[in-house]
């Protein structure tokens, strides 16, 4: 009996998840054409930001993730990232641009017998000091600091304060847009609930601090009707435990405009080629980004 409940509660995330998909996708076809015939120009440029994690753009992606196969429940994992970006001018070459994300999850029982949890994540905040002009060859680049926050709800945050170094590199030319994004997370702190002020060591890496280095690859096509077809991954290598987790991401994103106001849907597929034990299997991404031009 809690098997068969189980499946069903399954198949309703999953039905859930597609349809959401399917609708934005249905809202995205509805409004392509308008966004086509309005100022080209415009539209071309904010794709072509869009695509650049460190352009002069504020933008607030809100980015919903569907996880599927988790643990031996078969459990969903849902994770709402919201993320705004806010670029800082400091004169006249750089700027300073912010990224935070803040997840707010809710999450099925990896076994059977557990219960679910719900609450906000950890967030993460980069920031970048870039300079406002592309390199001589066209290349754009951007380093500076990444930052953890232990503001997680129980059973959802690590407890623990980390920061560490934070850099891209990317080039655009002809739709093209590809390069890589790298950080690198040491924690050094803890906060409540494990009665230590420090970062700890435990030998065996179930209580051990932070060391963690993401590597974020990516490639992308924006055609002339500011639709985005894009392929990265967004792999995490966990120095204490010696594991990847590797997650192979496939997009398209469409640019259209709403009562005037520019807004980017995108809709996504995640298969998982390194993985915890434990770890899902493969995922649905759906972000609608709204987004602020000067």
């Amino acid at each position: 009996m809690i098997n068969k409940t189980m499946k069903t509660t399954h198949k309703q995330n999953l039905f859930a998840a597609v349809l959401t998909c399917g609708l934005a996708l249905a809202t995205t076809s509805l409004f392509a054409q308008d966004a086509a015939a309005d100022d080209k120009a415009a539209a071309a440029e904010l794709a072509k930001k869009l695509a650049n994690p460190v352009a002069s753009l504020i933008s607030v992606p809100i980015q919903n993730n569907w996880d599927f196969g988790i643990g031996s429940a078969n459990a969903m994992r849902y994770t709402a990232n919201i993320q705004p970006v806010i670029p800082f001018t400091l004169n006249t070459n750089w700027n300073l641009i912010t990224r935070t994300i803040i997840p707010v999850i809710y999450a099925q029982a990896p076994v059977k017998g557990a219960g679910d949890q719900s609450g906000l994540g950890d967030i993460v905040q980069s920031l970048w000091l870039s300079p406002k002009a592309p390199t001589s060859s066209g290349w754009i680049w951007g380093a500076g600091a990444v930052l953890l926050y232990p503001s997680g709800t129980d059973g959802l945050s690590g407890r623990q304060w980390g920061a560490g170094p934070t850099a891209l590199v990317l080039k655009q030319q002809n739709g093209w847009t590809y390069g890589a994004l790298v950080n690198h997370l040491w924690s050094y702190a803890r906060t409540g609930g494990h009665g230590s002020s420090d970062a700890g060591d435990a030998s065996d890496g179930s209580d051990a601090g932070i060391n963690a280095t993401f590597l974020q690859p990516f490639v992308s096509y924006s055609t002339k009707t500011f639709t985005t077809f894009g392929l990265n991954t967004e792999s995490t290598y966990n120095w204490n435990q010696n594991q990847w987790t590797v997650p192979l991401n496939a997009s398209v994103s469409q640019l259209v405009k709403i009562g005037g106001k520019p807004v980017q849907f995108q809709l996504g597929f995640k298969y998982y080629a390194e993985k915890p034990d434990g770890g899902p299997d493969w995922g649905l991404r759906f972000t609608v980004t709204f987004l602020f031009p000067k």
